[in-house]
């Protein structure tokens, strides 16, 4: 049965066919009975981060309907990273694909493997600009709102849209 939890996932990419490895995971995501993607941002290319000799990342966030629980969901997000390639070696370093839990349900969580809100997204550009695309009066922590947080970014420019999800722009839709 699914549940009415809202959830936010950043997924990126940096190795092999970025968008292909982008679609997978969504696709996983969506075939799991306990989850529905509701939303799907654009994809955007970002430079690497912390590791910066390597490719550049294809990014985007997707926004799920659950009835699991957050560790739950976080081995459902760490077995389609294991199905899709992935291979831990070093700490923001290239990857087929990558999968971050940023937001459940309004919650706060701090475990050893799991902490929601996602501890860098406020930071991150590539995640804080496709989160606002599909959730546009998102309030985040101390009620503030998504936009203002993009407005402090310093890395803003180097969010690029690479595809848009909507029809008719000029990469076309993302959408299986």
């Amino acid at each position: 049965m699914l549940g009415n939890k809202k959830v936010y996932i950043a997924l990126g990419s940096n190795d092999g066919d970025r968008e292909v490895h982008l679609k997978k995971a969504v696709s996983r995501l969506n075939e799991c009975p306990s989850i529905h993607v509701i939303k799907c941002s654009s994809i955007f290319e970002t430079e690497p981060v912390g590791v910066t000799d390597q490719p550049s990342f294809l990014n985007m966030v997707v926004k799920i309907q659950t009835s699991l629980s957050p560790l739950e969901l976080l081995k459902i997000t760490q077995k389609i990273e294991e199905t899709g390639g992935r291979v831990r070696q070093e700490r923001w370093g290239q990857r087929t694909i990558d999968l971050d839990i940023l937001l459940y349900n309004e919650e706060n969580i701090k475990l050893e493997s799991l902490q929601i809100p996602h501890p860098r997204m406020f930071e991150r550009g590539f995640v804080l600009i496709p989160l606002q695309e599909i959730e546009p009066c998102l309030r985040l922590k101390e009620e503030r709102t998504i936009d203002e947080y993009v407005n402090q970014l310093t890395d803003k420019e180097g969010v690029r849209k690479w595809k848009s999800s909507f029809g008719g722009e000029e990469y076309g839709p993302f959408v299986n």
